[in-house]
């Protein structure tokens, strides 16, 4: 209803929940009032005028105040009813009456006005009290318009000191809500007119009476959030009757701006103070003290209408809030009416009254708050009138002033910045920007004060989310939230100067912004994704709209599509400046125009972008071309003049363009313009021709006062007389062109716009301009608590805030400066991090390691205690690393940086000791419980001593120790406290780095970030170069090896990602050392190490892991003799922990490569073997992937002589034994599905054999009886235990040759070519051999005889038979040969007697294998036909006697198809 609730509210407004206990007695009550007329007649008595005395010529003995008085008494015990049904008045009215007159001196008035204040702060009056209303109304009225004789100034403060107490006690009474809205108008009018005289008077009643006056505005405008707003047409801003509202000579709010744009701003209170509200009871000489001159007069001299006296007599409300927030505001116009300004003004002239006036806005706006915005009345005040005043203090050379101005700022934007956007943003342009900056000539207090100001801004955690989101992302505003960001960036620098408060204070500002954004990451947010905006056709861009700006899911995206056309706008203006075709054409390229232009998408452009150079604006609109002209006229239609008049009209269109030089352009423009005036704002213009005229006019005396050279200025009477007729043959009103030419003579208009966006002076033309666009731009976006835009604002301001940033640390000197830039630091990265901009978080990285002096080149003698002693440095290191450690995944190139740190600190010895090492548990490693420990990440520091320059000691515990320990050759003084501490401060320092977690919590790290961590130790550690380098610097390169390792085994997940890098680093050092050292070592076994570990884990790259072993194979031979017994161990355990897991026949070759190696280095042989041993016996780890490699390798161990022969008999054994695999396999085989695999694996299988025995072979050649012997039994063996495999007959032939026949042939040689010396007891070999042959031959037997050569291969047994009866040792045939070989040989033949298969037959040329076998059985031994056959002898000599004589060419056949 506009007014307050009477009934459902009451609680809300009432000071005390309940009555007072005392008030239910009617005669406790009685007895309070009863004493308080006998104070006034006691006061009145000591007065001789109010003794007793009799009055000639009348009744009365006494006047008719004391009578009533008197009266009164005699009625009080009287009253036998409740309080709250006596009427007030009648006991009030006595009082009253003293009060009024004017006959009463201030003693006996400041007496009755402490018996009124009494009975109402007891509370008997209230809302139930009969006759409320009148009461309440009779005591405003009557203390309003008290009267008294002044005898003295104390007791006249006294008095006026307890008229305020009277008036505030009627408003916080419970029954002030009756009070109508003239009551409340009249209460504050009168306290104001007390604050107005207390300036003439003592310092106490100065500080009540505005004490007071703060108390009221509270107290009345505490209800406003109380007030129903449902019905009252004031509230809702629907009264247009009537042109005094309450108070003021105005249709509006709009009225003061309007006599502004005319130039007039003369004061429209003639020099007094303003009142308020219709004409109090009080007139100018009713109260004795308040004569003439010190009373407050009102405004309104005219009679209000019906309906605002109807409103005005009402419970009071908003009508009443409406006209002292209105009266409040004058105020400060009074000030800008006498004379204060910007520039002229000093802190001379009396800041008292507005910041007075400025101190009760502020509590009215704050106990009013959001309810504001419902009442359009106190909205529009605070809109236009309030801002503009706001704006004008804003410059005020008083700290004080613009520090209150600021504060109102802060309480309008927290409460009601939806409703004043575009004021914000003139704000913050042309007051906070300006001020803060001392090259646009702002004293250092008003930059600290705007700098305070804004920094308590940007502590509201919206706040700049929301000057982005409703300011730079809109092209018709400027970017505040870019230029306050740049601001605080710039204003925190120290440039030639030490280090401010000034600085900080910025400093401030600018990490409450990233702070705020820091808090927001982690509030869930549903438009997070970074979606491009892209346009894909035209769109007039000043059309685009947002369906729901309350909405994030709608709103996000339009202002980011906002923000790109901004952008691309100004890069289209850059364009332009340069080229105007190629900026239109750029912006075609964009689809910000069209692929045709148009005129008015191109005038919408030169409109609504900034940094268009305005020169070149104006001649484009000047041309004469036509399409020039339709986008001139299309510029002109963009502005709204409607009820404008046409010198602001005027000023404004000609701030967007720099007017040209040529007439012909000048009238072109002016004739657009005039064009459009005339069709908004007709006003008092016949036709828009008298537009035009009146327009050239106004610009020609503007030019003729503002033009230094022009001497002899034009008068008013000039300017009337040169626009007589103008307007339709008549002439223009002499008072409107009186106005135009004050207004001109007083505002240039420039015609010559500064160029760029600058901060501009907010200008009356402006401010209305202003106005007009708040009505017609976007609704104020609200954001909350999650980072809808935080990625791109921090993409803005990141850059100059790190710098910043890094400025004032670099020159701060106080820990609590440290600490807000390491929090501001930290702030950065987690953003960053947050937001993926990897970019910002290297160069925060690169900057902060710069400040831990650890990259410096050092020239210290004491690096540890310097550091120590620098608290700088040991800050911005632990903040770094805990940069490093927390937001490692988004750090790229920084990795550099950190590392180069950690190198540093690894120097100087202070690293823990775990840095390097990896995080797998020991559990992890499958080890073989017969062999003791698995190997663990001490293994190489304990059992392989570096062949390099030893290391330096290291560990924390190590430097401490160092600083310690006394030098026995050099003695040195014991460290000092100071030294202790500062090393103590050192070590501390390191351990709360957490550096070794970079590397062990390294499987966290997300994949690009975990590659450029690898890259980068690579690059640190240096490109190995061939012959000697530095100490220190091999140092550096096998610690970033070692590290290197680490991450690599800490990410067997993503060992493919990695492995190329570190396989390519781990070759270049192999391939470029020539000498054992340090860094080798560390290369070749941190390979073996990662094979060792990962094998288990990632089969499908075991083949990648078990070639890079071939590195080892390309070592020096100095480097791999020296180091060949370790890498055995190494491989051993390999082999031991990962046998299983190595499957294809390359990851074997490898493997077994390394273990041949071996069997020849006296060292190295016995892990080798050991090895060997674990994949050979009983088969356990052979497979047909690896069997031939490990027989091979077992030839090789069973060849070597390092060692005792024990070990090559077992290397035999395990050839031998390897046997019963292709048993085993064979017997699969046949189950296997489908002949084809079957007989593949037939194959494959009898390849195996036959590289067995043709090993076993090689073996039989051994110079040492012992193992010549064993191999050929174990041949032997080989070649009759082959029932369980399945062989092709065909394997039998190439057996024989190249196996069996090849071995008898080669121990023949060795037994007749060598010396006895070096092959002992080579008869018993040859036995043994001869031996083999008949026994083999013998069992295969069956087999042989399905071989279509088997004759062939017949032969080839007889004829080593043959040879070996021949054959000659030690130059002697051999006696044990000459008895054995007939005796195999007579075997043989029987067998194949009892066989059939040497028989005398004709068919199948058996004949032919019988004639050739006797032919060398008869070289060997004749006899042995006649034993073996002795029934055929005879026969056989018969038939060869027939042959021999019947078919001479049968011999020769036969021959040939034996041989």
């Amino acid at each position: 209803m506009g007014r307050l609730k009477l009934q459902s509210d009451i609680n809300s407004i009432e000071e005390e929940p309940e009555e007072c206990e005392h008030t239910s007695s009617r005669g406790a009550l009685a007895c309070m009032v009863n004493s308080e007329i006998g104070a006034v007649l006691a006061v009145m008595r000591r007065n001789v005028r109010w003794g007793g005395r009799y009055m000639a010529g009348d009744d009365q003995l006494e006047h008719s105040l004391i009578q009533s008085l008197k009266t009164l008494r005699k009625q009080i015990f009287s009253w036998q009813q409740q309080w709250n049904t006596i009427n007030p008045v009648l006991y009030l009215q006595p009082f009253l009456e003293v009060i009024r007159s004017d006959e009463t001196g201030a003693p006996i008035t400041g007496v009755a006005l402490s018996s009124v204040y009494k009975i109402l702060s007891l509370d008997v009056i209230h809302l139930d009290t009969v006759n409320v209303e009148n009461a309440m109304h009779l005591v405003v009225d009557a203390v309003t318009s008290c009267r008294f004789e002044v005898t003295d100034p104390a007791s006249e403060e006294v008095v006026l000191m307890k008229i305020l107490q009277v008036l505030l006690a009627c408003m916080k009474s419970k029954a002030a809500i009756v009070l109508s809205n003239q009551h409340v108008c009249t209460i504050v009018n009168t306290c104001f007119r007390v604050v107005h005289q207390a300036g003439a008077k003592g310092e106490l009643l100065q500080r009540i009476a505005r004490h007071t006056m703060h108390e009221l505005v509270r107290c009345i405008f505490s209800h406003l959030p109380n007030i129903d707003i449902g019905e009252d047409s004031l509230a809702n801003g629907t009264v247009s009757s009537g042109k005094q509202e309450f108070g003021g000579d105005h249709k509006d709010f709009n009225s003061v701006s309007k006599q502004l744009d005319n130039g007039n701003n003369g004061s429209e209170y003639d020099g007094q103070p303003p009142s308020i509200g219709f004409a109090s009871s009080a007139s100018a000489n009713s109260v004795g003290s308040m004569t003439s001159e010190n009373t407050l007069g009102t405004i309104n001299d005219k009679e209000a209408s019906s309906n605002d006296v109807l409103l005005m007599n009402e419970a009071y409300g908003v009508p009443c809030m409406v006209e002292i927030f209105h009266f409040l505001c004058s105020l400060l116009n009074v000030i800008e009416h006498i004379g204060m300004g910007p520039r002229s003004n000093t802190i001379a002239f009396d800041e008292d009254v507005p910041l007075f006036a400025l101190g009760l806005i502020n509590s009215a706006i704050e106990l009013g708050g959001p309810s504001i915005s419902q009442h359009l009345k106190l909205l529009a005040l605070i809109q236009d009138e309030l801002f503009r005043n706001l704006m004008q203090f804003g410059l005020s050379m008083s700290p004080l002033i613009l520090s209150m101005v600021c504060s109102i700022v802060l309480n309008l934007y927290h409460h009601l910045r939806t409703e004043l956007k575009l004021q914000l943003e003139a704000f913050f342009s042309c007051v906070i920007l300006r001020l803060a900056q001392s090259r646009l000539g702002a004293s250092y207090q008003q930059q600290e004060v705007a700098m305070e100001a804004l920094v308590d801004f940007c502590r509201q955690k919206t706040f700049m989310v929301e000057m982005y989101a409703n300011l730079d992302c809109d092209i018709t505003c400027s970017n505040v939230f870019e230029d306050l960001a740049n601001l605080l960036s710039k204003s925190a620098f120290p440039v030639n100067c030490p280090l401010s408060a000034m600085h900080i204070l910025a400093l401030d500002g600018l990490i409450a912004v990233i702070q705020g954004m820091a808090e927001r990451i982690g509030n869930e947010s549903p438009v997070s994704e970074q979606v491009p905006v892209d346009f894909e056709e035209y769109t007039p861009f000043w059309t685009v709209k947002c369906e729901n700006y309350a909405e994030p899911n709608y709103w996000v995206p339009f202002v980011r599509r906002r923000k790109y056309i901004k952008r691309r706008l100004m890069i289209g203006a850059d364009h332009f400046n340069r080229d105007p075709k190629k900026g239109l054409e750029f912006l075609q390229g964009t689809h910000l125009l069209p692929e045709k232009l148009d005129p008015q998408s191109v005038a919408c452009f030169f409109r609504y972008t900034a940094g268009l150079d305005k020169n070149l604006v104006g001649d484009f609109l000047g041309n004469h071309d036509d399409f020039c002209v339709q986008v001139l006229h299309e510029f002109a239609g963009t502005f709204d003049f409607q009820e404008m008049n046409l010198d602001t009209a005027l000023r404004l269109f000609l701030e967007t363009f720099r007017l040209p030089g040529e007439s012909q352009k000048i009238q072109r423009v002016l004739e657009a313009f005039s064009e459009r005036y005339y069709v908004q704002s007709p006003l008092i213009l016949a036709n828009k021709d008298a537009a035009l005229l009146l327009s050239y006019s106004i610009i020609m005396l503007n030019t003729d006062q503002h033009n230094v050279q022009v001497k002899k200025k034009m008068t008013e009477e000039d300017f009337i007389k040169n626009n007589r007729h103008i307007n339709g043959g008549s002439d223009l009103p002499r008072e409107f062109l009186s106005e135009l030419y004050h207004s001109i003579c007083k505002n240039e208009i420039k015609t010559i716009p500064e160029q760029g966006v600058g901060f501009p002076e907010m200008t009356p033309s402006r401010w209305v301009d202003l106005m007009r666009k708040s009505k017609k731009t976007s609704p104020f976006i609200v954001s909350d608590s999650r980072a809808f835009l935080d990625h791109d604002m921090f993409a803005i301001m990141s850059g100059p805030t790190i710098a910043a940033i890094s400025v004032v640390f670099d020159h701060a000197e106080h820990e609590d400066v440290f600490q807000t830039c390491v929090d501001g630091f930290l702030a950065v990265a987690k953003i960053s991090a947050c937001h993926h901009l990897e970019d910002v978080l290297d160069d925060l990285v690169v900057s902060l390691c710069k400040f831990t002096t650890l990259l410096n080149p050092s020239a210290i003698e004491e690096p540890v205690l310097a550091f120590g002693d620098d608290a700088k440095a040991r800050k911005a290191t632990i903040t770094v690393f805990t940069i490093a450690n927390r937001y490692g995944n988004y750090i790229r190139s920084g990795w550099r940086n950190i590392l180069d740190c950690i190198l540093r600190l690894h120097k100087l010895g202070l690293l823990p000791a775990r840095v390097a090492s990896d995080v797998a548990d020991d559990s992890e490693l499958p080890a073989d419980p017969g062999q003791g420990k698995p190997v663990t990440s001490s293994l190489f520091a304990s059992q392989m001593p570096s062949m390099g320059t030893p290391r330096r000691s290291s560990g924390l515990m190590g430097r401490f120790s160092q600083l310690l320990s006394l030098d026995t050759e050099e003695p040195r003084s014991q460290p000092t406290e100071q030294q202790l501490q500062a090393h103590q401060r050192t070590l501390q320092t390191i351990q709360k780095c957490h550096i070794d977690s970079i590397f062990t919590e390294s499987k966290f790290l997300q994949s690009d970030s975990l590659l450029q961590l690898a890259r980068a130790l690579i690059w640190a550690a240096g490109r190995p170069q061939k012959g000697s380098t530095s100490p220190e610097d091999e140092d550096t390169a096998v610690f970033c090896l070692e590290l290197l390792i680490a991450i690599t085994l800490n990410n067997r997940d993503r060992i493919i990602l990695l492995w190329q890098g570190v396989y390519e680093h781990i070759c270049s050092i192999v391939q470029s050392t020539v000498m054992p050292c340090a860094l080798v070592e560390k290369a070749v076994f941190g390979l073996l190490r990662i094979c060792q570990r990962l094998l288990p884990y990632k089969e499908n790259l075991a083949d990648e892991l078990l070639r890079s072993l071939q590195l080892v194979l390309k070592l020096d031979a100095r480097v791999a003799d020296a180091y060949c017994e370790n890498i055995t161990q190494e491989v051993m355990r390999l082999v031991k922990a990962n046998a299983t897991h190595i499957r294809s026949q390359m990851g074997w070759r490898t493997i077994t490569s390394l273990l041949s190696i071996t069997a020849r280095h006296p060292e190295a042989s016995e892990p080798g073997f050991e090895a060997l041993l674990f994949i050979m016996s009983d088969g356990a780890h052979l497979s047909p992937a690896n069997y031939i490699f490990c027989v091979d390798a077992a030839r090789q161990f069973a060849e070597s002589r390092v060692g005792q022969a024990d070990r090559s008999l077992r290397a035999l054994d395990l050839m031998e034994g390897s046997l019963a695999c292709l048993t085993r396999w064979s017997s699969e085989a046949k189950l296997a599905v489908g002949e084809e695999a079957t007989s593949k694996l037939s194959q494959d299988i009898g390849e195996m054999w036959l590289r067995l025995v043709q090993g076993q072979r090689k073996v039989c050649l051994d110079q040492r009886e012992e193992i010549r012997n064993e191999a050929l039994l174990s041949l032997q063996r080989c070649l009759m235990g082959v029932d369980g495999v399945c062989l092709p007959h065909t394997l039998w032939s190439q057996c024989f040759d190249l196996v069996i026949f090849t071995v008898l042939d080669d121990l023949l040689d060795i037994a007749q070519g060598h010396s006895p010396k070096d092959y002992r007891n080579m008869e018993g070999t040859l036995v043994f051999a001869m031996k083999l042959l008949s026994k083999v031959f013998l069992q295969l037997l069956p087999d042989l005889l399905q071989l279509t050569a088997f004759c062939k291969l017949w032969l080839g047994v007889l004829s080593r038979m043959e040879k070996y009866m021949k054959g000659k040792v030690r130059g002697k045939k051999s006696e044990k040969l000459q008895e054995l070989v007939p005796e195999l040989l007579k075997n043989t033949l029987l067998a194949m007697r009892t066989r059939g298969v040497l028989v005398q037959r004709s068919a199948l040329g058996g004949d032919s294998l019988w004639e050739l076998t006797w032919l060398h059985v008869n070289n060997i031994a004749p006899s042995l036909q006649s034993d073996v056959f002795p029934d055929e002898v005879s026969d056989q000599s018969e038939q060869e006697q027939s042959t021999i004589e019947g078919s001479p060419k049968s011999d020769a056949e036969g021959i040939k198809a034996g041989g």
